[in-house]
């Protein structure tokens, strides 16, 4: 007897399209049979995490036997203290990714929708449709913009109604780069209804040095609406241990821990984030790589006459001037992973996360063959 198990699944879940991440750098050379190649493809951090994480992540190892501590009380205690807000509005997560799902699982629903931009961030669309709920995308700014491609509150606000519960607003924005200062993300938060959850996702954070770039978390007081997300795993090094956490009113932060799986952090990821918050130094070091790799690749786009969205993030979206698809293989035979962003609308453009600058040098020296 067979059936069709597919059929059987929530509408919104046979209809999604799975979420693509970089290519491994395993998986690359055991295609290819090639050796020593870089990854700039998942906005991981080059340096990798902080010693001090490490050394915390080891000594946890002996306690794996036992389940983690399911709240994150540590972790919970030093966040709100470098925050300034009280541990219960604390929510932590597999990721900050873990966070999105939970916000959608929690507040979105058949009849109910959800509202984000163009070229936002791939993981917004799949929790949405997961959950049945209806996705309102906002036309992005135009590409003549000064923020090319990035979010226009203004369109974004149209479309909130009556049964939009979550507004998704990331800044900066991935895969653009593109940001949004203080004055305009403080005046969108004042249109957005009440009952409509603002989560402004966060996960560059550390990385931006521009003035007028605003801490959502300084607003949490002011909108009881409002959820900040942020991750270990980009300033921080910690991609492979999936760790991250939201900021929000404790009304929300309790209804997020209901639905949030037991123990969905653990024992080393909790152990490293904790003392990766205390590694200001390392923290410091990444910014200050990533800066000047940032200039590094901008100043080869513009030395060849190549277009690029600006970016305040790790990582610099390029636009190779042709389909990018073709550029992107080519790359992987060169032992070069980067990002092919047709996904977001962007068919023309490669998002390359900042390396080192001999990383950032060989992808530039690639680039050159494959487009020569």
């Amino acid at each position: 007897m067979s059936c069709d198990y597919r059929a059987l699944a929530l509408t919104g879940v046979q209809n999604l399209t799975p979420y693509q991440p970089g290519k491994p750098i395993d998986e690359l050379e055991r295609e290819l049979g090639i050796r020593e190649s870089i990854k700039l493809a998942s906005n991981e951090n080059p340096l990798g995490p902080s010693p001090k994480a490490l050394e915390a992540a080891r000594g946890a190892l002996p306690g794996i036997a036992l389940y983690p501590d399911g709240n994150g009380f540590a972790l919970k205690r030093r966040l709100g203290e470098m925050l300034g807000v009280a541990p219960a509005r604390i929510t932590l997560g597999n990721g900050s990714n873990e966070i999105l799902e939970l916000v959608a699982r929690a507040y979105l629903a058949p009849g109910r929708n959800a509202v984000f931009s163009a070229h936002a961030f791939a993981v917004y669309p799949i929790v949405v449709q997961a959950v049945g709920a209806e996705a309102r995308v906002a036309a992005a700014n135009g590409p003549d913009h000064a923020m090319p491609y990035g979010h226009d509150l203004d369109a974004m606000a149209s479309l909130i109604n009556g049964d939009t519960r979550v507004v998704f607003v990331a800044n900066p924005n991935n895969p653009t780069g593109t940001w949004l200062d203080q004055d305009a993300v403080h005046g969108f938060l004042k249109r957005v209804p009440a009952e409509t959850l603002v989560v402004m996702d966060e996960a560059y954070f550390e990385y931006v040095q521009t003035e007028a770039y605003p801490d959502a978390t300084r607003w949490l007081d002011e909108f009881p609406n409002l959820l900040v997300t942020r991750t270990f795993s980009k300033i921080h090094g910690l991609a492979g241990l999936r760790i991250g956490y939201a900021v929000s009113g404790e009304a929300v932060a309790d209804i997020l821990n209901r639905v949030r799986q037991p123990f969905n952090t653990n024992l080393l990821a909790q152990a490293a984030a904790l003392a990766a918050l205390d590694d200001t130094d390392h923290v410091r070091e990444s910014v200050r790589i990533n800066a000047e790799g940032l200039k590094q690749l901008v100043a080869a786009c513009e030395q060849r006459g190549l277009g690029f969205i600006p970016s305040v993030g790790n990582f610099l979206s390029i636009d190779v001037d042709r389909d990018a698809g073709p550029v992107y293989q080519a790359l992987l035979r060169e032992g070069v992973i980067v990002r092919p962003i047709a996904a977001y609308g962007l068919a023309r453009h490669l998002r390359v996360t900042v390396g080192r600058e001999h990383e950032n040098r060989r992808f530039i020296e690639a680039l050159d063959r494959v487009l020569g």
